[in-house]
């Protein structure tokens, strides 16, 4: 029989209340459970103690028999100091999806297309202003040697 240290939830409508509950993995959520471990009320404050209560005893006792806690649970453990903390690494969180990607490959290729049209457009117009001056020069010249 597969074994969860899991939350089971009581109180009414948008007024949650759970018990934490050693219960056979097959049953539901709110179903049949073997033993009550503790109670959870996520709406007291976070430093209040009896925000989370747990008879350490027992839950030790489901643990050394090999129950598995939820994810939910075991992080309240942690916190208690029963279990040692998981390492929870997700790598592919932070990054961008297919969509996103594209969109950004498609950015950056508007821009570099972008940057060197403005650069043939900088050299064409540095050019022309080299042939103007040339063309200025040359006319003062003129002027200059027929006076």
């Amino acid at each position: 029989m597969a074994m969860k240290i899991r939350l089971a939830r009581r109180g009414s409508k948008k007024r949650p209340h759970y018990s934490i509950v050693a219960a056979d993995s097959r049953m539901p959520r709110d179903g049949r459970f073997i033993e009550k471990l503790g109670t959870y009320n996520p709406l007291l404050p976070k430093d209040r103690e009896d925000r989370v209560r747990v008879e350490m005893t027992r839950i030790q006792h489901w643990l050394d028999r090999g129950a598995q806690p939820t994810d939910r649970v075991s992080r309240m453990l942690e916190a208690a100091g029963v279990l040692e903390r998981k390492r929870r690494d997700n790598p592919k969180k932070g990054q961008p999806h297919r969509k996103a990607l594209e969109r950004a490959e498609e950015r950056a290729a508007r821009m570099t297309q972008a940057t060197d049209e403005a650069e043939v457009n900088a050299d064409v117009d540095a050019g022309a202003e080299v042939e103007v001056d040339d063309a200025h020069d040359t006319e003062n010249n003129d002027g200059e040697t027929a006076a």
